[in-house]
């Protein structure tokens, strides 16, 4: 199914600044997340190289598939119970942590599709006869 689920817009702007706070130790500071910052930030540009990091800021191409892994998988110990702003304010936090995004810019359904991740350009469509892609 081509059908995307798009998850309501949190009830208020949802900022680095404004909103980490309020994520408390259930999104990302608890042991149950068991989250490791060094595998969500860095490595930016190391792609090509012999040892590349693959992190969020350096790999992934898209900030909509960060907000559909954290929606999906955190915390570690109740995946998928965090409520649309706390999910947009751990994205904003990862996209802030990784230089990607400023401590004033807000995430919601309209400014996360347009954040333009360093690697976006780093993927090259399948060309192979047998899989649909837009080049």
């Amino acid at each position: 199914s081509s059908a995307r689920r798009v998850f309501p817009a949190p009830p208020g702007p949802v900022s680095v600044s404004s909103r980490v706070s309020g994520l408390n130790s259930k999104a990302l500071t608890s042991a149950s997340c068991r989250v490791r910052p060094t595998k969500l930030v860095g490595g930016v540009g190391s792609i090509r190289s012999s040892k590349p990091i693959k992190t969020v800021g350096s790999y992934w191409p898209y900030a909509t598939t960060v907000f559909d892994y954290v929606r999906r998988a955190m915390p570690y110990d109740q995946p998928g119970s965090l409520a649309a702003d706390q999910v947009y304010a751990a994205v904003a936090f990862i996209l802030h942590a990784n230089g990607i995004i400023g401590e004033n810019d807000e995430m919601n359904r309209t400014t996360l599709p347009k954040v333009r991740m360093p690697n976006r350009d780093g993927f090259i469509p399948d060309a192979r006869p047998d899989v649909k892609s837009k080049p």
